[in-house]
């Protein structure tokens, strides 16, 4: 099965077709492009709609040969390999705004979560696991965090400080799955709303 090469994409046989590993790696090149300020939102979701309709290597090329890093190059983008160890730290920083993380996005051993005044939503339930357990340092003040769990996704909030704000987790399912990722929150958080949601397993 052809992937996109780690830098530039260059132009093949316009009948090579995508897999969803090649728009997997390119959606997320994008919203991570979104995160560090190289696209603009407007930008993102044109490109975005494209990705995910593409059908051909060729078709996923434009999108994403101006974030890669080619050879000789500085402070551009790199698109990781399929099947990439996942990062160590990912930061997510945000002010007066929000910031959405959901679909199929690759987890990182550590998620900093920097905002202030901001509305984040983390959704995990379709999220590739590279650990069996993530770490979410939260340093936020004001605004509110949205955190999904899929069935088997374990929480633990006890190192988390909360003042002046409000705390809502939903209770663990009765039907108690295996055990399939730790979520530990650690950090602050300052004026602002945490709600923990579990998405029920389909009958």
């Amino acid at each position: 099965m052809a992937h996109l090469p780690a830098g530039p994409v260059k132009p093949s046989s316009p009948t090579l077709r995508a897999s969803d590993a090649d728009r997997d790696r390119v959606t997320e090149l994008l919203r991570t492009a979104v995160a560090d300020g190289r696209l603009d939102l407007a930008e993102f979701e044109q490109r975005l709609e494209v990705a995910l309709s593409a059908r051909t290597v060729n078709a996923l090329a434009p999108l994403v040969n101006d974030l890669v890093a080619g050879p000789g190059s500085h402070g551009a983008l790199a698109l990781p390999p399929a099947g990439a160890p996942a990062a160590e730290l990912l930061t997510i920083k945000e002010k007066h705004g929000s910031v959405r993380r959901d679909g199929r996005w690759t987890l990182p051993h550590r998620l900093a979560v920097r905002t202030a005044w901001s509305d984040v939503l983390l959704d995990l339930t379709s999220a590739v696991r590279g650990a069996p357990e993530l770490i979410i340092e939260l340093r936020v003040s004001g605004g509110s965090v949205e955190l999904v769990l899929a069935p088997g996704m374990v929480l633990e909030s006890d190192e988390l400080s909360v003042r002046h704000g409000t705390l809502a987790i939903g209770r663990e399912p009765d039907d108690d799955p295996p055990e399939v990722l730790r979520v530990r929150l650690t950090g602050r958080m300052r004026h602002g709303r945490l709600v923990v949601r579990r998405r029920t397993p389909r009958r």
